[in-house]
């Protein structure tokens, strides 16, 4: 059963309010000021917290003011309860960081909708997001309440590009994000000599190009295609809006894609410190995690052997002489220009 926590000093809407809401099959707590609201929301952490504006002893933007500043409660859904409607009023209780705002009198059914809805959101928000175009689909209901698939598909250009083919190139200034609807890409750097450093790789689902927006800056590296593939266009505005406007799908945007560039860290580190062989082990293992489908399917990859060279940061005549070692040993078979990889198990023990 999910718990309200009302704040409000009047005690005829406060006990009328609590009713309601206790009718609709929520637990309720109540508080009579903000000061008792905020020890009230400290000990019950409630999944949403009515309150009023005008109040004794300590205001609602007041008790919205200190709930910001605890990291466990910050997130909570906040809804102001106020007889003041004055625009100036709404403005600036929404800039402090509150969900929604609801004017005295009100119905029955505004409260319960504002209710449901912002449980709703926090709902998708709290979820585990997954990598990728799922990840982004949550942070885009969260913040539209519409599917963002379907919009994707009905209103996005689709660009379709060549194996080898230069999606964007370092230097260059973003007006745009991607999806990945099918097809592989690569993201890589070069130095003077023109020997390149593969940083990413990206499957269908995935997305790409988004650091360079956060950053206002030009891209620092460049993506290619590894072989034919579609993107989708997502324009710098459209990105914008929803990252700027809602705080809360920024934050798990965040984290979301924190999660890309934590991966990518720890993939440069392995290339900085580990041996020809567990550089190579761990590229297969990385080609495996981002390209493999199905849990049970036997994973094979058609990769030039300069593109996996560029994987694992090695001379790509050094990285044919591994892979033949490790096909004597049984760990792969290549087939047809396919690596197949024959035993998951060595290769990971290999690196740990």
């Amino acid at each position: 059963m999910k718990q309200i926590l009302l704040i409000e000093d009047n005690a005829e809407i406060r006990e009328n309010t609590a009713e309601i809401l206790e009718l609709a099959g929520y637990k309720v707590a109540t508080a009579e000021n903000g000061k008792i609201g905020i020890e009230q929301a400290i000990e019950i952490k409630p999944n949403l917290i009515i309150c009023d504006i005008m109040m004794p002893v300590l205001d609602g933007y007041g008790v919205l003011h200190v709930l910001q500043k605890n990291d466990e409660l910050r997130h909570i859904p906040f809804i102001f309860l106020s007889a003041k409607s004055e625009r100036t009023d709404m403005r600036r209780g929404m800039e402090m960081g509150a969900d929604d705002y609801i004017t005295k009198p009100f119905t029955e059914t505004e409260l319960l909708s504002a209710i449901e809805s912002r449980l709703k959101k926090a709902e998708l928000l709290q979820k585990e997001i997954p990598a990728g175009i799922e990840g982004w689909s949550y942070v885009a209901e969260a913040a539209t309440g519409k599917d963002p698939l379907a919009a994707l598909k009905e209103d996005r250009n689709i660009n379709k590009y060549k194996k080898k083919q230069v999606i964007y190139s370092e230097g260059n200034h973003p007006g745009r994000m991607y999806y990945i609807l099918k097809g592989k890409v690569k993201t890589f750097k070069a130095n003077e000599d023109g020997k390149e450093l593969t940083i990413g790789l990206y499957n269908a689902g995935d997305f790409l190009g988004y650091i360079p927006l956060l950053e206002n800056e030009a891209y620092k590296e460049t993506a290619e295609a590894l072989e034919e593939s579609e993107l989708a266009v997502i324009p710098r505005a459209d990105f914008e809006e929803l990252f700027y406007d809602n705080k809360e799908v920024a934050h798990r945007l965040i984290r979301l894609l924190a999660n890309n560039v934590t991966e990518k860290e720890n993939q440069l580190l392995g290339l900085a410190y580990n041996s020809l062989r567990k550089r190579v082990a761990e590229s297969l293992l990385l080609l495996m995690k981002k390209f493999k489908e199905g849990a049970s399917a036997q994973f094979s990859i058609h990769i030039s052997r300069e593109d996996l060279a560029n994987i694992a940061a090695t001379a790509t005549e050094s990285l044919i002489r591994t892979l033949s070692d490790f096909r004597s040993e049984k760990l792969i078979e290549i087939k047809d220009g396919y690596i197949v990889v024959l035993n998951e198990k060595k290769l990971r023990d290999m690196i740990n």
